[in-house]
């Protein structure tokens, strides 16, 4: 995560690194889910963890995320993510009059990143939705550095102007995708549960 410095920047990289102290990663499922599909790539989760956390201490890294308590396949997926670092809150999507299904965890996401603010120094949040802003200000104002990673045509301009530093998805995707050579997660089997490479409707 050393992109998007500039030449007059007051700290280097590397300063900033050392600085970040403890680390917290929020992920908003649905919206870094979408952003994946407009970049045209596949998320690798493990190197999406690496890259956040970028040899910090991490405290925790939670996912947020709509589910279909009946979808196999996001089952599978989501008990891979709690296998492999991330701490999953799920809520169950709602059918709307449109006929489609959303979930919206802005609530959860706020909370807990208020309610740990004494023990982080950092925290890493994956979304771009300018409902997060006030609780992004919040966080600040206890005394925490918040890094907010986003595809900046997602990202409301309420959230980059309330958070410490804005990192686009678009410049680090190369360090957080899928390999060609590699068809999906380094997937595994649990309790019979293939986890599957055709991960749509994952998110909620």
């Amino acid at each position: 995560m050393l992109n998007n410095f500039s030449s007059d920047s007051i700290f280097t990289p590397e300063q900033v690194l050392e600085n970040r102290g403890r680390v917290a990663i929020f992920i908003d499922g649905s919206n870094l889910f979408y952003a994946a599909l407009q970049l045209g790539i596949e998320i690798d989760y493990t190197k999406l963890l690496c890259r956040l956390t970028a040899g910090s201490r991490l405290l925790r890294s939670f996912f947020y995320t709509g589910v279909d308590r009946t979808n196999e396949k996001q089952q599978g997926f989501l008990l891979w993510m709690r296998r492999n670092g991330y701490r999953v809150i799920a809520k169950d999507l709602v059918q709307l009059p449109d006929g489609s299904k959303k979930a919206n965890l802005d609530v959860e996401i706020a909370v807990d990143m208020i309610a740990l603010a004494g023990a982080y120094d950092t925290a890493v949040l994956v979304s771009g939705d300018g409902d997060l802003a006030y609780a992004v200000d919040a966080a600040s104002y206890r005394g925490v550095r918040v890094e907010v990673v986003s595809l900046r045509s997602m990202t409301s301009d309420s959230l980059i102007n309330v958070a410490d530093r804005y990192i686009d998805l678009d410049h680090i995707k190369e360090s957080i995708q899928k390999n060609n050579r590699s068809n999906g997660y380094p997937y595994r089997s649990f309790s019979g549960i293939v986890i599957p490479d055709d991960h749509e409707d994952f998110m909620g």
